[in-house]
């Protein structure tokens, strides 16, 4: 071994023996869980700038009823959830389904891969209308072009997709505060004015009890996320670090919406950005030149197959598992998928996505998410909040429940 060779393989130790120790202390236990939210939450929430509008911006002044209800929404489910999965050492998302819904979980599983469709639709008709716009590709083509990479990535598997995805989220953080901060600076007398008259004008009813609807729903559709935090809540060991943590989670979720807005704000009640299907593209082209608006297509790229790749990676891991599962049951041995079967999984998924996308970013956001919205609320929020809550108070109200039934 050289000694180059050697050096650096000190310093890798290091570098891992510094990780580690971070992991064990408060960063691991009350920061890492809300960053890992986050980075789900941003790309697929925030890349188009249409889910902002359709679930708080369209209201005007009256949305920022709607950044309360997601932030009040967001922190109490994640104190909820980080509790639980302390209290009953539920480090995976069947573990803790089955506390909550006991049998029911399967539900779960279905609904995740409707709502992963979902989305990836949404971020494929989003890339496909910026390709359209700024380079002149086909719509279609430019679907079909990323949607190609996505599928070379879930073939090769979880290693590559680990890499890709550790350049890719550091990336997005930057661009969309680079975005955020280059349009507030524009427009920022414009959102005053819209804040300071009161402005609603863009919708018939902004009553608080519509704007608040709107962001439980908002909430309601995003809780598709939580199971991808279980894995990293081992490390709480403290009511008052699951509080901590899920009040921080809570809030960094939901700055990206508040950005977002205000930047809306800036064009309220202008139909060229709140009817746009990619909001986010007027308000850039107002601010830059083809410089930004070619940078932002790289980013929306970047963004769907991340979003995309992360959503079908977990699909895959799912599937894993319950062959797993199934293989603990029983005599002869039950392998796990193939690449040749993950790769068509992934195929599977994307064509149906790409056949989804044909019906438009708006309608997907306004009907598909929505329609999810309300799914996850029965399956995952009310159960939550009842069931999760009463068990908090009781451990054994279940096992006597059950019992009874």
């Amino acid at each position: 071994m050289s000694r180059n060779e050697g050096g650096d393989g000190v310093r890798d130790q290091r570098t891992i023996s510094i990780f580690a120790r971070l992991l064990q202390g408060r960063f691991g236990s009350i920061v890492l869980p809300a960053i890992i939210l986050q980075s789900l939450l941003i790309g697929g929430g925030y890349a188009s700038g249409r889910e902002v509008v359709t679930y708080g911006a369209k209201f005007g002044s009256a949305g920022l009823l709607a950044v309360a209800a997601i932030f009040l929404g967001f922190t109490v489910m994640s104190i909820l959830v980080f509790d639980l999965s302390r209290t009953f050492g539920t480090y995976d998302y069947k573990s803790y389904m089955r506390e909550i819904i006991w049998k029911g979980w399967p539900l779960f599983d279905l609904l995740f891969v409707v709502m992963a469709t979902v989305v990836i639709a949404v971020m494929a008709s989003a890339a496909g209308e910026i390709m359209q716009q700024t380079l002149g590709v086909p719509y279609l083509a430019g679907i079909v072009a990323i949607i190609a990479v996505v599928g070379v990535l879930t073939y090769f598997g979880a290693s590559l997709i680990e890499r890709f995805k550790t350049a890719g989220t550091g990336f997005l953080y930057l661009a969309y505060v680079v975005f955020g901060v280059l349009v507030l600076s524009a427009v920022w007398g414009d959102v005053t004015t819209v804040m300071a008259n009161g402005n609603t004008a863009y919708v018939d009813d902004a009553s608080t009890g519509a704007v608040l609807e709107s962001g439980v729903l908002y909430v309601g559709y995003n809780l598709a996320i939580f199971p991808a935090v279980f894995f990293a809540l081992h490390r709480q060991e403290t009511r008052k670090e699951t509080v901590v943590s899920g009040v921080l989670a809570g809030l960094m979720m939901t700055l990206p919406f508040l950005l977002t807005y205000l930047c809306l704000m800036g064009f309220y009640p202008n139909e060229s950005v709140m009817g746009a299907e990619v909001p986010w593209l007027p308000m850039l082209s107002s601010v830059g030149g083809p410089l930004l608006i070619g940078f932002y297509g790289v980013v929306i790229g970047w963004t769907l197959v991340e979003t995309a790749v992360g959503a079908i990676h977990a699909i895959i891991h799912r599937v894993d598992a319950d062959l797993e599962e199934i293989d603990a049951g029983r005599f002869e041995k039950v392998d796990g998928l193939t690449p040749l079967q993950s790769g068509a999984i992934g195929v599977g998924i994307l064509v149906v996505a790409t056949l989804l996308s044909q019906f438009g970013i708006i309608a997907l956001v306004a009907q598909g998410y929505t329609i999810m919205a309300y799914f996850f609320i029965a399956l995952f929020a009310i159960p939550t909040l009842t069931v999760g809550l009463i068990r908090l108070v009781d451990p054994e109200w279940k096992r006597e429940f059950w019992s009874r039934a």
